[in-house]
């Protein structure tokens, strides 16, 4: 179980295996360089630590933005990580007084003398420090001077992508492109929510739905459309498809995520579920009314179910 700590609480020992990174999404090229990481550990004896940070630092740069959408929470990265071995997710907060440090004060004053690091993995295109002046490079420049080793890890491709988090969020936010992100995941795209009221319209066209609110703010929600989703409530594992928009057959003006679970028939107000998109099966559309909406419907279901036959999590 990965333990997270803040870096004012964490344990100071040398023997340390490290690496430093946002790591948004904890992807196929994340999964690479945590293993190498735990592996190094587990060579030298050490504690594997990863330095992350939160909030996202781009929404302390670059504030005056409109902000950027997570693919993975604080938790949820510890979660994956817990699950790749990992001994320590060490979470330093992000500020705009932090962000002037250059990279070897960084390195330095929190890396060495604060944590530990006998050993730091770094990716081939990582970058860090006040605008971005450390590397792989000067990063082997400063440990002969604090005593640590440096090891770089190639970048992780499919196909002729290089896997990253910007291009995830692109597959989600402009192309809703759920397989494509599963890809570079290699892990279906989720994200958690509360049940809450809606205007009940669902159930009474046959199709009741669940009204999702966020758990947390900023997690990225995809462009808007119809999906074929996988849902976890209450340790069980249900088949369903999602709305994601504004229900424009009724006038919505709000956004609004809409689950409807198949052959279930439950009051869930109140409850945590957790969403996996599997794919996306067509745009919102408007329709003349309800019996023309009920149709497409039944359309969605069956090739929700083709889709999701046989998928689990």
């Amino acid at each position: 179980m990965t333990e997270i700590c803040f870096i004012e609480d964490i344990t100071y020992k040398k023997e340390t295996v490290l690496t430093v990174g946002t790591f948004d999404g904890i992807h196929q090229g994340h999964i690479s360089l945590m293993k190498r990481l735990v592996q190094k550990a587990k060579q030298h004896n050490c504690r594997s630590v990863v330095v992350s940070f939160d909030p996202h630092p781009r929404s302390i740069i670059h504030a005056g933005d409109e902000g950027i959408r997570l693919l993975t929470t604080l938790e949820e990265r510890s979660k994956h990580l817990s699950e790749l071995g990992v001994d320590v997710l060490c979470v330093i907060p992000f500020t705009r007084d932090f962000s002037l440090q250059n990279s070897k004060e960084f390195v330095t004053n929190i890396l060495s003398a604060k944590i530990g690091l006998s050993h730091f993995i770094i990716g081939y295109d990582h970058h860090f420090g006040k605008n971005r002046d450390g590397n792989a490079q000067t990063l082997q420049k400063i440990s002969t001077q604090l005593n640590f080793e440096v090891e770089i890890v190639d970048k992780k491709e499919m196909g002729d992508l290089t896997i990253s988090s910007t291009k995830i969020r692109q597959s989600l936010e402009i192309y809703g492109n759920a397989m494509q992100a599963e890809k570079f995941l290699g892990r279906p795209y989720s994200f958690e929510g509360v049940v809450v009221h809606g205007d009940e319209r669902g159930r009474t066209i046959g199709f009741p739905t669940a009204n999702i609110q966020l758990s947390h703010r900023d997690k990225l929600i995809p462009r808007e459309g119809i999906y074929a989703v996988l849902v976890q409530l209450q340790g069980k594992t249900y088949h369903g498809m999602m709305n994601i928009g504004n229900r424009p057959t009724f006038n919505g003006q709000n956004q609004r995520i809409e689950v409807h679970l198949f052959s279930f028939n439950e009051q869930i107000y109140g409850q945590t579920l957790r969403v996996f998109l599997i794919d996306r099966i067509r745009d919102e559309q408007k329709f003349t009314g309800s019996d023309e909406l009920v149709s497409q419907l039944k359309l969605d279901r069956k090739k929700s179910l083709e889709i999701l036959a046989g998928r689990s999590i």
